[in-house]
This record gives C-alpha cells, sequence and structure tokens, in this order.
C-alpha cells in the first residue's frame, strides 16, 4: 500500500475505533505529526501510513482485520524503545497499534500471578507490583520500556540470575493473531503460538494483555560503583580478567550481578550483592573483588531505590528518554566464548587508536547465565539460553544521523572481538534491534528459527505482522492453515 489510506480505507479504520476520531490518525492530517509518537531512534525517520489508539482488545481485532484487508503490515507499539523504531513499523507505510490505552493492572491475592495491560511501562509496573503485596518480578531499569515488547523478547535485568529474564514469568496471554481472531495462549492453549511470542511475538500478533508470575522482594542488597580513569591497555586487560575471572565462575552465587563498562574516560565496574554487609565482606575475600581505587558502596533496603540504582543507571544519565540518532549491537558470550588476554589486548588495543566519530559511546559487558541458563534451548522461542555474558556497544550522534565512521566503529569492534575467539554462531540479543545486521533472523533466534518460520506459515502466512527483520514465512512448508 502507500503513504495514504484509500476513504474505504479510513472508514475501515475508523469504523474500527468506534467511529472516535481521537482514536486513530491517517498519514496526511493535518495533526498527524503532532499526534504520532515520534521515532526513538531518530537516525531512522519512520512514517506510518494509519496509527490507531485502541480501548478494547476487540477494537484491536478490527485493526487488524481492516489492515489485513487491505495488504497493509502491522505492528504493536508499546513503550517504542525499538532501537530501529519497528514499534512504528521500522519503515514508512504501516499500520501501527499504540497500546498506550491498555493499563489494566490487577493481582491474586492467593497465587500472586499479576494481569498487566500491554501497555504499561516498566516505571509504572514496579510501582503497581510494589503497592500490590510488595511484589517484583524480572524486567530492566529503564522506566520508559513498555511491556507489550519486553515481556515477549527477552527481558534482561537486575533479578535475571535469580528468577530468569521477563518472558519466563509469563504464565498466560491475550493475542490477537492475522486473521483477527483472540486467543489465550499458554502452556495449555495455543501452546505454538505461546511459544513463539516468548521471544518473537512481534512477528505473530498483538498481545493486549499478560499474566505474570511474581516474587517477594528482596529485603536488602549491597551495591557498588567503582571507576578506573588510568591505565594503558594492559592495565585494563589486567582489570577485566581479574572481573572475568569472577563472573566465569560455574558457581558462582546468583545474588551476585555485576556489569563492565569501558567508555571513552575509563572503565567502571558496577555489582549488586544480595545480602548482608558481612556476607558481601566474606564474598569479596573469597573472590578477590578488583576493586581497589576508591568507589561508592551503598547498603539498600528500598526496592525502589534498588532499582533506581541498578547498572543501566549510568547509562539512562545520558540519554533516557531523550531521542537522539544512535547506532548499537550485541553479542553474547557463552563459557566457551569468554577473553582471553590476547583476545583482550586486541579489543583494549582496537579502542584506544580507533575512530569513533563521535565521544560518548560505550560498551558494556553484563552478566548473566544463572536462572536464565536452566530453561531449555528450545523452551521458549528465544534462544541464548548458554549465554552467561551479554555485550552492548552504543555510539551516540546526537541529533544528527549516525555517520559512516560511528556505524564502522562498532562493526570494526564486533569483527575484531569474533575474529580473536573460537569459530562459531554469531548470536545478538533480540531486544537490542541492530538494523543493519547481515543474518539478522539467526543472529535473533538461533536454532529456533526453522519452528519459528513454521508457526509463522501457519498462522500468518500472509505476513500481515511484519518489520524489517520479523520471522519469515518458510518458503519450504507446502500450503498453510489457519488457526
Amino acid at each position: 500500500m502507500g503513504n495514504s489510506a484509500s476513504v474505504a480505507g479510513r472508514a475501515c479504520f475508523v469504523a474500527a475505533v468506534g467511529s472516535d476520531p481521537n482514536l486513530v490518525t491517517f498519514r496526511g492530517d493535518l495533526l498527524y505529526e503532532f499526534r504520532i509518537e515520534p521515532s526513538y531512534n531518530l537516525a531512522i525517520p519512520v512514517h506510518p501510513t494509519v496509527v490507531t489508539y485502541p480501548k478494547t482488545t476487540a477494537q484491536v481485532a478490527q485493526i487488524v482485520s481492516c489492515a489485513a484487508a487491505q495488504n497493509y503490515k502491522v505492528q504493536a507499539y508499546s513503550g517504542g524503545h525499538s532501537y530501529g523504531n519497528y514499534g512504528l513499523g521500522g519503515a514508512d507505510g504501516h499500520v501501527v497499534v499504540d497500546l498506550k490505552n491498555f493499563q489494566i493492572f490487577s493481582m491474586d491475592p492467593d497465587t500472586h500471578v499479576a494481569t498487566i495491560g500491554a501497555g504499561t511501562n516498566l516505571g509504572d509496573l514496579q510501582d503497581r507490583l510494589l503497592h500490590a503485596g510488595g511484589r517484583a518480578m524480572s524486567h530492566g531499569s529503564c522506566p520508559q520500556v513498555g511491556v507489550g515488547g519486553h515481556f515477549t523478547i527477552g527481558g534482561l535485568g537486575l533479578m535475571s540470575r535469580q528468577w530468569g529474564m521477563s518472558l519466563d514469568h509469563v504464565v498466560e496471554a491475550e493475542v490477537v493473531l492475522a486473521n483477527s481472531s483472540v486467543v489465550t495462549a499458554s502452556d495449555t492453549q495455543n501452546q505454538d503460538i505461546f511459544w513463539a511470542i516468548k521471544g518473537a511475538a512481534a512477528s505473530f500478533g498483538i498481545i493486549t494483555e499478560f499474566k505474570v508470575r511474581t516474587h517477594e522482594i528482596p529485603k536488602a542488597a549491597i551495591q557498588y560503583q567503582y571507576t578506573f580513569s588510568q591505565g594503558d591497555v594492559l592495565d585494563k586487560v589486567k582489570l577485566f580478567m581479574a572481573w572475568q575471572n569472577i563472573v566465569a565462575k560455574p558457581n558462582l552465587t546468583r545474588n551476585f550481578s555485576t556489569d563492565l563498562t569501558v567508555f571513552q574516560d575509563g572503565i567502571i565496574i558496577m555489582g549488586t550483592f544480595f545480602g548482608t554487609r558481612d556476607e558481601f565482606r566474606e564474598f569479596e575475600m573469597e573472590n578477590d573483588l578488583p576493586l581497589q581505587s576508591m568507589g561508592n558502596v551503598a547498603y539498600i533496603t528500598n526496592w525502589l531505590s534498588l532499582l533506581a540504582h541498578t547498572a543501566e543507571d549510568y547509562l539512562l544519565r545520558l540519554t533516557g528518554s531523550v531521542l537522539t540518532s544512535f547506532y548499537a549491537k550485541s553479542l553474547s558470550f557463552t563459557a566457551d566464548e569468554l577473553f582471553t588476554e590476547h583476545d583482550l589486548v586486541a579489543l583494549f588495543t582496537y579502542l584506544d587508536a580507533a575512530p569513533k566519530g563521535t565521544p560518548t559511546w560505550w560498551v558494556i559487558f553484563d552478566l548473566e547465565g544463572g536462572a536464565t541458563n536452566d530453561v531449555p534451548m528450545n523452551a521458549t522461542s528465544y534462544g541464548h539460553r548458554d549465554a552467561i555474558m551479554w555485550m552492548q556497544s552504543y555510539a551516540v550522534a546526537g541529533f544528527e544521523p549516525p555517520g559512516f565512521i560511528m556505524k564502522r566503529f562498532l562493526n570494526r569492534l564486533h569483527e575484531v572481538i569474533i575474529g580473536n575467539r573460537p569459530p562459531g554462531p554469531v548470536r545478538s540479543y533480540p531486544g537490542y534491534v541492530d538494523p543493519y545486521l547481515k543474518h539478522a533472523q539467526e543472529a535473533y533466534w538461533g536454532p529456533n528459527l526453522g519452528r519459528l518460520q513454521n508457526i509463522k506459515t501457519a498462522v500468518d502466512p500472509k505476513d500481515v505482522f511484519h518489520n524489517p527483520q520479523s520471522v519469515e514465512v518458510n518458503p519450504h512448508t507446502p500450503g498453510s492453515r489457519e488457526v
């Protein structure tokens, strides 16, 4: 379809939202630019043809029916933090279903299963869980991120080593499919769809409501942050190896989470230890933490304060909800892919010498593993169950589109790392979209891609739910069937 809806098309979408003009806008309308959500990554401007703001699941189903009848592609928008602006379609001409009106929240007092609307953001979620009996679940720290994408693509966060990812907490979901039917997906109903949406939901439907298991909030934790601003390549290698020697321990307590961030002015090591001060001191002595310089150590007993001081807080101070042009990449590490000293010399030599095109860049190495590794590789469509560490690299260009130098810097960084470790598949975190990644589907979903393609062929043979890197219909599967 083109960039403007036909008269009949407009009528269909208006009727789908109960003829409420406040619940739909079309490209070309006078107030279109003021009503649509802006592109999160300014480097990739995206202009949907239709943006809808439904209030009910039935309205979502009608919107999908209109879009499919007119051959539009559809994507749901929850928090809108896709690095490729995939919540807006990732390219011009999509129909967007903005879920901001889906804010339902309730807590079952007996099972402690929470019902959560798919338009909820993480900041509101943590408050609502806390006030519903002191409950919590695994999720990231950026308060503006929406649960619609976060719960269905992974959802790594402070508690992942103890509790698993966000998607591991989902026990049921209400899903609108490409044929506009509304189904309940769980371990006992529509199991294939449930499996697919736990890692790749944007390719399969629109979730309007989740049911998730929750936990009692932790009572207290030690949090620390140390900054190292001096040193040559070998000093940085020594520091990194000391940190990696700890995170590589197969029996490392799950009460400990940590990451190491390399940036323009040095290295920051952050971490959280769930336990008492004495237990933390014992942990320090047993593991010889490389924290010899002055740093900040806090004993925190307030859960919201604990979340506010997580490792990603440094990055939020740099960017937060401010719209910028940026490029980002990710890479997983299994136990067999961790750095040798030789690898680290190559890494830090490159980081010291490479033209970057911006002073605002950073590379995070984030310990994961623990409970995220307990789940079998094929139990959910998220397929990185063997990852014990993730690397996330970022370069920010402000309001100008990222230039060639900046993209080359991050791409070459990954080439240096991959070229110095054992041969194997390249895996990327599907929540950190890299719009320029080659063979993206293989990198995001790994060995689970084939089953995803088969399910896609069965439930969305016309590829209604589409973005530039979504799961494709399996070209080798003859025929298709409707759910």
